[in-house]
């Protein structure tokens, strides 16, 4: 094999240097080359520190979801009795305003695939969600199928904010999904199992009907009827997102609860979902720079120690 010096340093000065000062005469064109290529996907599969750290509080919020825990110290009760504060007939007003909320929003993020989605503030994200609430708190459970879906609107505004500013692009319908995903990440009942209810899992249990609801939607493009495709992924995050509607409709069902504590909970109401948002996206950027095997691997790791 010929030996090969880099004479026109086509190789940059790293690689430059090894031949230069290789003591065998030289390497051959095509081994500096597999050397090369072999440290590139090495560093593709180490992640940094930062990188690791960052992880690790997404690991945090998503694997232990602190809304109930909020309520619980805003009211003062444990959730378990904040819930049975609500009518035997609220849990299907809930089921049914939760599923309205997000047909709301689903048309909102259909709609931004057309244009730029406009980049609010977060702050003013917060400050609409809780005047919402304060509607809700004073009039209760009748205002609910008209709060909700404003309120999930305003959120779902946030979340997409979250995902741009990691790097998603808002016009790629399945980036798009991602962001209507969150509302079936945010919390779990006592009743769930960990190894089904985890944010892999949650995942991977969405992951068939938002590539059906992606293909529809660009196959067909904006539609103002969706396709059975999105009907099933809005129930599959439906049933989800009611969880944490229950929590919150509970809390504001609670005697002590106005309009003032009904807009307090609905700004912890934000502010849970966006924390949400930023380790959702801070998981699907680390993706895309390590690969989703790489990364899913550390998730697993990191669960196991929070």
């Amino acid at each position: 094999m010929e030996a090969w010096r880099d004479p026109n340093h086509r190789l940059g000065p790293k690689y430059g240097t090894i031949v230069a000062q290789c003591p065998f005469g030289g390497f051959s064109e095509h081994m500096i080359a597999m050397f090369a290529s072999w440290e590139a996907d090495t560093a593709k599969t180490t992640m940094t520190p930062e990188d690791l750290t960052a992880l690790k509080r997404a690991v945090q919020a998503l694997e232990h979801p602190s809304f109930a825990a909020r309520l619980a110290n805003m009211v003062g009760k444990p959730i378990e009795l904040i819930e049975h504060a609500l009518p035997p007939f609220a849990a299907d007003a809930i089921a049914a305003a939760a599923k309205k909320g997000l047909e709301a929003a689903m048309q909102v993020a259909l709609r931004t695939l057309q244009r730029d989605p406009y980049a609010g503030s977060q702050t003013l994200h917060k400050i609409l969600a809780t005047a919402s609430g304060a509607a809700g708190g004073a009039f209760g459970l009748a205002t609910l199928p008209i709060e909700l879906p404003i309120s999930t609107i305003i959120i779902l505004r946030s979340i997409m904010d979250i995902a741009k500013s990691e790097g998603e692009d808002l016009s790629d319908p399945e980036a798009m999904l991602s962001c209507m995903q969150v509302f079936a990440m945010g919390g779990r009942t006592g009743s769930d199992d960990a190894s089904e209810s985890g944010y892999l899992a949650v995942r991977a249990a969405l992951a068939k009907s938002v590539t059906g609801a992606a293909s529809f939607i660009s196959s067909h493009g904006v539609t103002k009827e969706g396709g059975p495709a999105l009907v099933r992924f809005i129930a599959q995050v439906a049933s989800r997102f009611g969880f944490v509607v229950t929590e919150k409709v509970g809390a504001q069902a609670v005697p002590i609860i106005g309009a003032v504590s009904g807009a307090v909970i609905n700004y912890a109401f934000i502010a849970h979902f966006q924390g949400v948002a930023r380790a959702h996206f801070t998981v699907r950027r680390l993706e895309r720079l390590y690969g989703k095997d790489v990364v899913d691997a550390e998730y697993t790791r990191l669960s196991g120690d929070t």
